[in-house]
């Protein structure tokens, strides 16, 4: 029996190729000065930006490349590691510590996270899926949630 188009699970990369082309990302970053790694986000295309959160364990900056969209004031982004099994590191951290730096082709701004619940998340996983057709298929394949983060600008 085939796989119909509808219910055919969307190919990924290993996940040693998500992490490279990650890390490249990041090196791209600090060798242009952010110049060519941020990228601004469009309808119906997600944009890139660094986040620097604090290690929940080593009280340093961790900076990390995030897709995201613009939700009025809010940045939002999702937890997926990589679409691996578990949260991300960065996601954990803000858990512990909410409070972060954002740049992006806006600007800078400091920001608090928190994940999206209910009608709100709902809201925003559709924004999500507005920007890739397979969304859904790439959540199914993990057994941790997929949080979605707002980043919320903050005073300071």
């Amino acid at each position: 029996m085939s796989d119909s188009p509808q219910t055919k699970a969307p190919w990924l990369p290993p996940r040693w190729v998500i992490r490279t082309a990650w890390a490249v990302h990041r090196g791209l970053y600090r060798i242009t000065g952010g110049r060519f790694a941020l990228q601004r986000a469009k309808p119906q295309h997600w944009g890139t930006m660094r986040v620097t959160v604090t290690g929940r364990r080593s009280g340093r900056e961790r900076p990390v490349i995030l897709a995201y969209i613009e939700d009025g004031a809010n940045l939002s982004t999702l937890a997926m590691n990589g679409w691996g099994e578990g949260d991300p590191a960065w996601w954990l951290n803000l858990q512990a510590n909410s409070d972060a730096h954002v740049v992006w082709p806006g600007g800078e701004r400091l920001v608090r996270a928190r994940a999206a619940e209910g009608a709100e998340h709902e809201r925003l996983w559709q924004l999500w899926r507005d920007t890739n057709k397979d969304l859904d298929a790439f959540a199914a394949n993990r057994t941790t949630p997929t949080a979605v983060v707002i980043l919320e600008p903050r005073a300071g």
